[in-house]
């Protein structure tokens, strides 16, 4: 059975839905976000073209799918968890960026001549829990297994820490992200009194609908914040609890086996094969391949791939 819109929509991220879908306001929001960061002036947000690779945010400008903005080639990406494979998620990310870029404006890597490229950056959103600066770097090179300090072989993330009293001069540059921020904390705040999910989320809705927050959006969007702030909450508790049961214990040295033993044990656990891929840094690929070694009656039948579960 297809699945709804609005269900797909629930497992965006809000920053996601705030800052990377290709409408009029979000546009807007976009571009007031990259001239906080950049100290630029644009005010056209309609020649903004916003598109998405899973939840990260690739802006372009829609007139000429060859210029980006300022020559760069942009990604940001919102994490509420210290991801420690950020940094090779970007590579990934802008090798495929790059590939397209190539295609469209038909350059050929193998002639001799020069290709002028456009400049990347990594732009990483963080509103964990955790106690982390108002920015710092993550490095590549900090996860060869034979360490290389030279620099020869790098790619950067940027990042920057949201919650609030954080990088407070680029909260007051951009509202959208202001109010976002205020939101996030808000729910945070409510679940630290004692309040359930579901009373958080409502109750830091009444009060940013009251405060008019994002310019209405969410009234016009409250039952799918709802939604999207659950699934994002409730991915934030999964990694809590996984890390305390000690499925996680080992994993940040990179070995593979350790990370396809906890995949195994999180199938056996009845936890989605998408939610398991994001905690553990596998590819889903790759953890759809691992419940296939899995007697099937051992995990429910939605999570298989169709040559398991039939």
């Amino acid at each position: 059975m297809q699945e709804s819109k609005p269900q797909r929509q629930y497992k965006d991220r809000l920053f996601k839905a705030i800052f990377g879908r290709n409408t009029e306001e979000s546009r807007r929001w976009s571009l007031d976000l990259y001239n906080a960061l950049n100290g630029t002036d644009y005010s056209d947000p309609s020649a903004l073209k916003v598109t998405t690779i899973e939840n990260v945010i690739y802006m372009t400008m829609r007139n000429d799918v060859s210029f980006l903005i300022d020559d760069q080639m942009v990604l940001y990406e919102q994490q509420s968890t210290v991801n420690k494979n950020m940094p090779l998620r970007g590579f990934l990310y802008f090798a495929q960026l790059y590939n397209e870029y190539l295609s469209t404006n038909k350059k050929d890597p193998n002639r001799s001549g020069k290709i002028e490229l456009p400049t990347p950056k990594f732009i990483v959103f963080y509103n964990g829990p955790r106690d982390k600066p108002d920015e710092y770097t993550m490095k590549l090179s900090e996860s060869f297994i034979h360490g290389d300090g030279s620099g020869a072989y790098e790619w950067t993330a940027f990042v920057k820490n949201i919650n609030e009293n954080h990088n407070k001069a680029l909260q007051k540059k951009c509202k959208a992200l202001y109010d976002y921020t205020r939101f996030v904390a808000k729910v945070r705040e409510n679940s630290r009194k004692g309040l359930n999910e579901s009373d958080a989320i409502g109750k830091a809705l009444d009060e940013a609908i009251r405060e008019n927050l994002l310019d209405g959006f969410f009234v016009r969007q409250k039952a799918e914040v709802i939604g999207m702030i659950l699934t994002e909450f409730n991915e934030e508790l999964f990694k809590q609890n996984v890390r305390e049961d000690g499925y996680l214990e080992g994993l940040e040295d990179g070995k593979e086996t350790k990370a396809v033993e906890t995949a195994e044990n999180l199938l056996r656990e009845r936890l989605p094969p998408e939610m398991i891929a994001r905690c553990i840094g596998l590819p889903l690929e790759r953890v759809m391949q691992i419940a296939e070694t899995i007697p099937a009656e051992n995990i429910p039948a939605a999570t298989l791939p169709a040559s398991v579960s039939k």
